[in-house]
């Protein structure tokens, strides 16, 4: 049996962090809202990579997030709650053996 990483909330009650495992980069539209929330750098604002079949796209030099450092995430899963496109897939994390 796997034990997730659990937490205690101040009340005392126990808690499981789900932590960011992906981002989807196609839904996101770059608005910057989970940097902005993230205590711990996760994220970083890149260029979006352009589809080789869509000439329109070629000059566009839209901006998306990415995830920068995941392995920094406490699991609280503020990014999700302020994202407005649900880009964010979370996931308990077992404990280290």
């Amino acid at each position: 049996m796997t034990t997730n990483i659990t937490g205690i909330t101040r009340g005392g009650r126990e808690w499981e962090p789900a932590f960011v495992i992906s981002l989807d980069q196609e839904r996101c539209i770059g608005c910057g809202r989970c940097y902005k929330v993230c205590p711990r750098n996760v994220f970083e604002l890149v260029e979006r990579e352009a589809d080789e079949d869509d000439d329109d796209f070629s000059d566009d030099t839209s901006m998306v997030m990415s995830l920068s450092d995941p392995e920094d995430c406490i699991g609280c899963q503020a990014c999700s709650k302020v994202c407005p496109k649900d880009c964010h897939s979370h996931s308990p994390a077992p404990m280290a053996a």
